[in-house]
């Protein structure tokens, strides 16, 4: 019927992945976003991660610590582990991919870049992750290196890329992570951010209490958060 079976207001959406074994990121994999900062483009594929206790739901809030004033927004392309694997073949990747959401990898930006670049720490305080709306599963997506990626903050559009700008794609990154650990169902795989983010902007921008971020992406739908 397209109805709802319980009101939308009544209710509250967790992160279709709340604890998962592993939230592994990447950096520096757009172009675009390479572009902006001035720096070369990758050979490899630049790993980091997050912790699981980074994780929020996709209207939940973000809460800015009292340890940043360099809050910042990162709209990022997540696919999720559906079969485990180790040494995975870039060919056969896509088939250990249950399917994709979105996700913001907040960032403090002076941890990660000054204060001895504490790139984890600056990356996983608590709801520094959120993710969803919901699972999308890999067959219901025609093209996942061909999806407009966007971010607004207090409707204002700040990042507006497509995922064809990612300099490795899925396959590859799947299968290079899997060189190193075994990757287990579940698992979360964030795979980039492209430009627009205020860290590199003239002058920077960083966000606020009260400020909302919304990040969609094409065919996965949209989470939008505020700032508290």
């Amino acid at each position: 019927s397209g109805q709802h079976r319980v009101a939308r207001k009544a209710v509250q959406l967790l992160a279709p992945v709340g604890d998962p074994e592993k939230v592994i990121c990447v950096g520096l994999n757009y172009h675009d976003h390479c572009q902006e900062q001035t720096v070369k483009v990758p050979k490899e594929p630049l790993i980091f991660s997050k912790f699981p206790s980074a994780i929020a739901g996709p209207f939940d809030d973000i809460v800015h610590p009292q340890d940043t004033s360099e809050l910042d927004w990162e709209v990022e392309l997540a696919a999720v582990i559906g079969k485990r694997g180790r040494h995975i073949q870039e060919e056969v990747a896509l088939e250990h991919v249950l399917g994709f959401m979105v996700a913001n990898d907040v960032s403090a930006r002076d941890w990660q870049m000054r204060n001895g670049r504490q790139w984890l720490l600056g990356k996983t305080f608590d709801t520094f992750c959120p993710l969803g709306p919901a699972i999308v599963t890999r067959e219901a997506v025609p093209d996942v290196h061909n999806l407009w990626i966007r971010c607004s903050v207090n409707g204002r559009r700040m990042q507006d890329s497509n995922t064809r700008h990612l300099i490795f794609g899925v396959p590859t990154l799947v299968s290079w992570v899997s060189r190193f650990v075994t990757l287990v169902p579940g698992d979360i795989l964030l795979t980039g951010t492209p430009a627009g983010v205020g860290a590199f902007r003239k002058p920077p921008v960083f966000l606020k209490r009260g400020d909302e971020v919304q990040c969609e992406i094409e065919e996965l739908g949209t989470i939008c958060n505020r700032v508290v």
